[in-house]
């Protein structure tokens, strides 16, 4: 029983915080889209570096509570983290073509339809793969 309430915690936590994180990466992304008007792939990679690094500190410290005992082991957490938020990238930017570029569906919808894969994908390799 007690596993399952520190899972919704987790879980809930982990929602939370991606969901700021998500309101972090469509406000800059939208920023760089319509106010300084640059390319969709443009602002959705500086969106994705400004989110990562919102993530990463709100998920070691407050989602999965990972307290690293060494440089070394915070260093090897900060890598995988970038390295599979770098793999979900390609899986937005992915997405992010097909809507835009194949269905040709507004930049919103497209925005917001990548980014629950996304989050998904987040949370499976934050949780096994690098905070375990």
């Amino acid at each position: 029983m007690k596993n399952k309430q520190l899972l919704s915690v987790e879980i809930l936590s982990y929602l939370f915080f991606g969901v700021l994180t998500t309101v972090v990466n469509i406000a800059v992304y939208f920023f760089f889209r319509n106010v300084v008007e640059v390319n969709y792939v443009i602002a959705n990679s500086i969106a994705w570096i400004l989110s990562v690094l919102f993530a990463f500190v709100t998920n070691k410290k407050w989602v999965f509570k990972s307290q690293t005992t060494s440089r070394g082991a915070y260093f090897k957490e900060a890598f995988l983290f970038v390295a599979y938020r770098a793999l979900s990238y390609v899986l937005d930017m992915g997405a992010m073509f097909v809507m835009l570029s194949v269905l040709h569906s507004s930049d919103f919808s497209a925005k917001i339809v990548s980014q629950v894969f996304v989050i998904v994908a987040n949370y499976a390799f934050s949780k096994w793969l690098v905070f375990k």
